[in-house]
């Protein structure tokens, strides 16, 4: 058994911790009927999806959760630069994590050999 590169925990637990505050952050919004609100809530579960299911070694959850930051890039290029810079940065940095060839022996592990 492939022991969990901490490379992995590390942006499971980000993922997990963003998604959570964030889906808590917007929530008086959805109560309030605001246009959007279902769609910022949904994508806060999408983050606590793609932490919790790659801490089970789901090579999906890997995907969605470059999707998901790859999302937010495309999202600030509406908004200020240093938040497309940040955005751009963390997308980056966690590719380069998640596909590491520890982390990439990590989620191919995972799945049975037929």
């Amino acid at each position: 058994m492939n022991k969990r590169p901490i490379s992995v925990v590390i942006i499971a637990i980000l993922y997990i911790a963003v998604g959570a505050v964030a889906f808590a952050f917007y929530f008086p919004t959805l109560l309030k009927g605001q246009p959007d609100a279902v769609a910022i809530e949904l994508t806060e579960l999408l983050a606590i999806i793609a932490g919790v299911y790659m801490l089970c070694r789901k090579n999906w959850a890997r995907w969605l959760a470059m999707a998901w930051i790859v999302f937010h890039v495309v999202l600030s290029i509406f908004h200020p630069v240093q938040e497309l810079v940040m955005h751009s940065v963390l997308c980056v940095l966690f590719a380069w994590l998640l596909f590491r060839p520890a982390a990439s022996r990590y989620f191919r592990e995972a799945t049975p050999n037929p």
